[in-house]
Parts: C-alpha cells; structure tokens; sequence
C-alpha cells in the first residue's frame, strides 16, 4: 500500500511537472504588441468557450491522434486524457533538428488551438515521453487507466529526480559476514 502511495504521489508531481511546462512554453512573442485590454477579455471569454467539456475520453484521445498525425513531419501521435485535458506524444525522425521539432509541435498546437477538444492539450516531441505515452494509452485499451497512468509517472518521475552521491546510505553488511 505505501509504495502505491508513493506512485500516486509521483503521479501526480509529474502531472503538475509536464503541465507546467507546457504552460511555459505558450508564452507570447516580446515583439508582439499587447491588445487593448477589452480585446484581451473577449479572447479570453472566446478561448473558454470553444472548448467541449470531454465525455468520451477515448474517442477525444483518437481525434487529437488523427490531427497530429495530419500535420506533415508527424510520424505517429499518442495521446491520454485526463479530465478536460490532454497530453499528446508526437514522434517525428529522429534526426531532425530541434529548432524543426519546435516547429512541428508549434504547428501540433496550432490546429489543437482550433479544435474544440484540442485547446487545453498539452504537446510533446519528446522521445520517452512519447513512448510512456503510448504505453499508458495502452494500459487505458486494456482496462487499466489508473494504475497505467501513475505506474508510468511514476517512473517518469524516478528518471527526473536527481541521485546525490552524498544521499546515499550503503546497507549494513551481514553480521555473519564478518570476517
């Protein structure tokens, strides 16, 4: 019970770790003028009404996969809902550069900003993640959504999280062992 706990809890900083960072990378351009701040609240007010609320997470999942897989440059896409939200794995050739790969998850959130379900998506190129992804997504096919989700965040986590040399505590040896 306590290392599920463990993974609960790991899930759930990652959760917070991936949104986070893609809410970091949605920043506006320095060079743009801001709008006034009326034009600011309808794009707001806008932006909250166009996204559905998700009722069928899996045909949400499918949908979000078939528009990434539109963009040119996108090999395969893999996507897991949570909620009203969405984390979507692009994979792209593997020897692309990054400023290209910036570019298609660029154009990856561009046609989710115009879909209804696509809008609070989060998108990644990262190869790992993308393949944690995937695997959760087919831990959701097959009847485990839950323990899928924090098994691999968990593991995600465990990948994130750095190992000090000076933490470390050696076991004791065995006292028969002595010699």
């Amino acid at each position: 019970m306590k290392n599920y706990k463990v993974k609960a809890y790991g899930a759930a900083m990652l959760l917070l770790i991936i949104l986070a960072m893609g809410s970091a990378g949605c920043g506006q351009k320095e060079s743009a003028p801001l709008p006034p701040d009326n034009q600011m609240e309808a794009q707001a007010n806008n932006n909250r009404t166009n996204n559905k609320p998700i009722d069928n997470p899996r045909k949400v999942a499918a949908h979000l996969e078939m528009l990434a897989r539109g963009v040119e440059g996108v090999r395969d896409a893999n996507c897991v809902v949570f909620g009203n939200y969405a984390i979507v794995g692009i994979n792209v050739n593997e020897k692309m550069e990054r400023s290209q790969v910036g570019t298609l998850k660029y154009a990856v959130a561009e046609a989710f900003r115009k879909d209804p379900y696509g809008i609070n998506a989060v998108v990644t190129a990262d190869m790992d993640l993308a393949q944690r992804i995937r695997e959760i997504r087919v831990d959701v096919r097959n009847g485990r959504p839950i323990a899928g989700f924090t098994e691999e965040l968990a593991d995600i986590i465990g990948r994130l999280v750095p190992q000090i040399p000076r933490n470390i505590i050696p076991p004791n040896a065995p006292e028969n062992m002595g010699g």
